[in-house]
């Protein structure tokens, strides 16, 4: 058995690893960039070894120094965890070459499987079922344009060496296939640095079905289900669950043989997940999924998957790295009950889910869930990596209990003062098709404007958060003892006002009663709940700063679609910033003309930077 691990990753994936690392004896070693210098992965660790600046290209994605760590340090093995280089087949290669133990699938697997066109024919060698589409060597625009032509719209543009929704572009007409190629290239160039693509016919009721396999050194490969991950905005997953709603024993046999021949057919060893699209327009059907791709590496939703089977995938993975068979045989294995996880993000979704940056003063999590984090309280949500907070994991004896159970943890989270998704996951978790399971990859985005409206608050909700945001003034909404008195109930005071869409609470003798009050509230302090006010986005008048387009974080410009004077509607793409691995588009927020443009192509950007103003066409 492996006795020291060096773990090349950060943040919640690295602390998850940790953990089950320190129950099997095994001592582990961090790596931390200087942005992770207090990160609680470093403080988790038996020890840590700093790899250099911030930014992941110079730190985390530099095998050398991970090498270099590993030697210093005396660590037998290296996990790669998710993202970064787990599946950097040159890496793992050199990680062997060095005489360490890769916790991973042979670098030819890792190869093979790593680029999507010659997965899928590899796939359809081994008799595995794969969507139409081009998978070729020719990526001139023009000879791309008449492939999806041919295939017949919607298409999927999809970068060959992606994951994650990197590099993935829908296209719905043909009118729109060349921007969102030239869109899609440029992000798996930066992602990936390989720009190919390849192209699949879009399903139009789809359903996102993934397989955990794993294999061993001995020949055993065996499967440990199906999960369901359909619940996706912008092709990023946000609540996953196993089983799959739906899923019949006949057809849940047949998707789970065809993922172990997928995972035979490259000589599988360790953790990895055959994902398949279904076209669920009546009902899941075998002879309607199809193999998508292989993720040669443990995923993201892993949680629900062990919470299910009782099995440590980790634990796994140092097993089978160890030289040791699967701890246990197909018909060992079964399913028990149902497990959802929704992935708790430091975004806004009222602002289009722009990711949000900064210190978490306050953050408690719901009780009774299994929670999966790499922060803490004190801590802060960086601009230079994926703003993900925590994974939060719900397990019941059937899926109405699992629901139940993971609504009650989100209503339960307190985040303070960065904002998050809290809200956005309530809402998808009540929505009646996810309720009923009748769920597709298109429902958030068909949904949408329900799932972040913020309805506006009765007197009573006022009454809670008030209490909550005049506990303690400056000092965050849940701490102090504001209304406390002697010998008699604890009562207070306040007036709630709103300014420029910010929530005030000021005690009733602090200012003025001519100001623009909102409400004076009198509460009993001891009355407030654990509560979180989503206030309603604006009224349709605009001030004269809404027009103002500030950088939503820190983050490189990389295409300007407009030039000063120029007219614009409402959502027209006006610029589009790269930042935190992903692009995002500022648009205009209402019919105007560009007033002030000072977004440059190529230019870096810091926070709430002024790159365009807009003047209202009504002024």
């Amino acid at each position: 058995m492996i006795k020291s691990l060096l773990i090349a990753n950060r943040g919640e994936i690295a602390c998850r690893i940790i953990r089950t690392a320190r129950a099997m004896g095994i001592r582990t070693v961090a790596v931390y960039s200087d942005a992770d210098a207090k990160a609680l992965h470093v403080r988790s660790a038996d020890e840590a070894v700093h790899i250099g600046p911030s930014p992941a290209r110079e730190s985390y994605l530099v095998g050398a120094k991970i090498l270099a760590a590993a030697k210093a340090t005396g660590a037998e093995a290296i996990h790669p965890g998710y993202g970064f280089l787990s599946e950097n087949a040159a890496f793992a290669q050199s990680v062997i070459d060095a005489g360490l133990i890769w916790v991973g699938p042979k670098p030819a697997s890792i190869e093979a499987m790593g680029l999507k066109d010659a997965a899928k024919k590899l796939m359809q060698a081994a008799g595995v079922p794969t969507t139409p589409g081009y998978l070729g060597e020719n990526q001139d625009p023009a000879f791309l344009t008449e492939r999806a032509a041919e295939i017949g719209y919607p298409v999927l543009i999809k970068a060959v060496a992606g994951g994650g929704g990197k590099g993935m572009r829908l296209v719905e007409a043909p009118a729109d296939f060349a921007d969102a190629l030239a869109s899609c290239q440029r992000e798996a160039s930066a992602s990936f640095g390989n720009a190919h693509v390849l192209i699949e016919k879009y399903i139009l009721s789809p359903r996102h079905i993934e397989v955990q396999v794993f294999g061993d050194s001995h020949g055993n490969v065996v499967h440990l289900f199906e999960r369901d991950c359909s619940l996706q905005r912008r092709h990023q997953k946000v609540i996953e669950e196993a089983p799959a709603p739906g899923m019949d024993e006949v057809t849940r046999a047949a998707v789970c043989a065809a993922a172990v021949r997928a995972a035979e057919a490259v000589d599988y060893e360790g953790a990895g997940t055959i994902e398949f699209i279904a076209d669920a327009s009546e009902g899941l059907r075998a002879d309607r999924i199809w193999f998508m791709e292989m993720n040669t590496r443990l995923q993201v939703e892993h949680p629900v998957t062990e919470e299910i089977t009782g099995v440590d995938l980790v634990e796994w993975q140092l097993r089978v790295a160890s030289g040791e068979p699967l701890p246990l045989k197909q018909e060992e294995l079964s399913i028990n009950g149902w497990a959802i996880e929704a992935r708790l993000y430091a975004e806004d979704p009222a602002k289009g889910f722009l990711p949000a940056i900064g210190p978490l003063e306050h953050l408690r999590f719901g009780e009774h869930l299994r929670i999966d984090t790499g922060v803490e309280e004190g801590g802060a949500v960086s601009s230079f990596y994926d703003p993900m907070i925590a994974k939060l994991i719900a397990h019941g004896s059937s899926r109405e209990e699992a629901i139940a159970n993971l609504l009650g943890g989100v209503d339960e989270t307190e985040v303070w003062p960065v904002r998050t998704n809290a809200g956005f996951l309530g809402l998808l978790l009540e929505h009646p098709q996810f309720q009923s399971g009748d769920v597709d990859t298109g429902l958030i985005g068909r949904e949408l404007d329900k799932l972040v409206h913020a309805p506006e608050p009765d007197a009573e909700e006022l009454a809670e958060a008030a209490a909550l945001l005049a506990a303690s003034p400056g000092l965050g909404p849940w701490s102090g003892a504001l209304g406390f008195r002697a010998n008699a109930a604890p009562r207070a005071v306040v007036r709630l006002f709103e300014d420029s869409g910010t929530i005030h609470v000021v005690e009733l003798d602090e200012i003025a009663v001519d100001e623009p009050a909102r409400e004076v509230l009198t509460f009993d302090a001891g009355f407030a709940r654990r509560y979180t006010l989503e206030r309603s986005e604006g009224t349709g008048h605009h001030s004269a700063h809404d027009g103002d387009i500030l950088s939503p974080m820190p983050g490189k410009i990389i295409a300007v679609e407009v030039s000063q004077g120029q007219s614009v509607t409402k959502g027209q793409k006006l610029l589009t910033l790269e930042a935190m691995k992903m692009e995002h588009t500022l648009v205009a927020p209402f019919d105007g003309v560009v007033a002030e443009l000072a977004a440059v192509a190529g230019a870096q950007v810091q926070v709430e930077a002024l790159l365009a103003r807009i003047e209202s066409a009504e002024a």
